[in-house]
C-alpha cells in the first residue's frame, strides 16, 4: 500500500511509512549532526525505474522543456563527453522521474527532520558519475548549499541525496562534515558562487577557515548509502564528494527541500551585484511581482501536515 492523498491537500501515511518516519531521538540527531540516513523509503521497483526513465532521458526524452534558460542551469549534453553530468530540473523535464521523486513519504521524512508542516521541492538535479578513474569533475569539491540559496528567507532548508543504487565510499558517496551545519561563519565572507565556478583549492581553504573561526575539527563522514535509502543533510552542513573508483557509475539525484515558510527575498553580493538564483527567471511572479518559490509547478509540494 501506499499514502494516501486527502481532500484538503494533505496526505496519510500506511502504517509501514509512519514506522519509517524520524524518531524524537533521529531528529535530535539531526540538530546535532547536520545529517540523518533513512530508513527503506523507496522501493527497489522504485529505484530500478528512475535508472530506467534517467537512460531515457540521457537517450533524449524529455516531457517539456523550460521557460527560459536560467543563468547558472547545470544541463549535460552527450557532447560534453564522459564527464560527471548534471541536469537540474529533472522533476520538471521528466514525468516518469518527478512522479517518483514527489513521494509524499520523503516529504514527511524532511518535515520532521526540519520540524516543519510543509515541505516543497526546492530543486532536483540527476547526477551520473562516470566509472573513469581519475576525471576531475568527478570530485565534488567542500561546500555547503546555503551559500547558493541566499534568496531564500528560509534556514530550514536541506537536501535529500537518493543513489539508485548500493553507494559506498568507493564509488564517491556523499559525504559530510559533521556538525559544521553549527558554525558561525567567517564576517564578510561572500561564498554566493556556485563550487562549480571555484577553484576546488579555495573551497578547502573555506572550510578550513571556518572550522579554525569556530575552534571546531573538520570530521568527514562518507555516508554509505543502501539501494532505497536517503541521506538527508541540512543545508548549512558543508559536505562533497570523492571521485567514482567503481566499474559502474555512480547515480543519483539530489533533491533540495524548502519549507512551507520559505519565500524569496533579494539579496545581494558586498560588491552591490544582485543574487539571481535559477528559479527567478523560470517561476511565476507573486503579488508583490517577486519570483514566487511556492510555484507548483516548479516547487510542488511533497507534504503537508494535517
Amino acid at each position: 500500500m501506499t499514502s494516501t492523498p486527502l481532500t484538503d491537500g494533505t496526505t496519510r501515511l500506511t502504517e509501514a511509512e509512519q514506522a519509517l518516519l524520524p524518531t524524537d531521538e533521529d531528529v535530535a540527531w539531526y540538530a546535532e549532526h547536520g545529517w540523518w540516513l533513512s530508513g527503506k523509503l523507496f522501493s527497489d521497483a522504485e529505484i530500478d525505474a528512475l535508472v530506467e526513465a534517467s537512460e531515457a532521458f540521457y537517450a533524449g526524452a524529455q516531457d517539456r522543456e523550460l521557460p527560459a534558460r536560467p543563468p547558472n542551469l547545470a544541463w549535460w549534453t552527450p557532447e560534453q563527453g564522459p564527464v560527471q553530468r548534471h541536469n537540474d530540473y529533472i522533476h520538471h523535464v521528466s514525468d516518469p522521474i518527478g512522479a517518483i521523486l514527489r513521494k509524499p513519504l520523503l516529504g514527511a521524512v524532511a518535515a520532521r527532520l526540519a520540524e516543519a508542516e510543509a515541505i516543497r521541492i526546492w530543486q532536483t538535479t540527476l547526477i551520473y558519475k562516470p566509472p573513469v578513474p581519475g576525471e576531475p569533475t568527478n570530485r565534488v569539491p567542500w561546500h555547503m548549499d546555503r551559500h547558493y540559496w541566499q534568496t531564500c528567507t528560509s534556514e530550514k532548508m536541506l537536501t535529500a541525496f537518493v543513489p539508485f543504487h548500493d553507494c559506498d565510499e568507493r564509488m564517491g558517496t556523499i559525504t559530510m562534515v559533521d556538525g559544521s551545519h553549527r558554525w558561525a561563519e567567517i564576517p564578510g565572507d561572500d561564498s554566493t558562487r556556485h563550487f562549480a565556478a571555484r577553484d576546488a583549492a579555495e573551497l578547502e581553504e573555506l572550510l578550513a577557515a571556518n572550522a579554525a573561526h569556530n575552534g571546531a575539527e573538520v570530521v568527514t563522514l562518507p555516508i554509505t548509502i543502501p539501494k532505497g535509502h536517503v541521506n538527508f543533510h541540512h543545508c548549512r552542513t558543508y559536505h562533497g564528494s570523492g571521485q567514482n573508483l567503481a566499474d559502474v557509475p555512480r547515480r543519483a539525484v539530489s533533491m533540495h527541500l524548502q519549507d512551507g515558510d520559505n519565500r524569496y527575498r533579494p539579496y545581494r553580493r558586498p560588491n552591490g551585484d544582485p543574487v539571481v538564483y535559477n528559479h527567478d527567471v523560470v517561476v511565476r511572479r507573486d503579488a508583490a511581482g517577486q519570483p514566487d518559490y511556492s510555484d507548483p509547478d516548479f516547487c510542488p509540494t511533497l507534504w503537508r501536515s494535517a
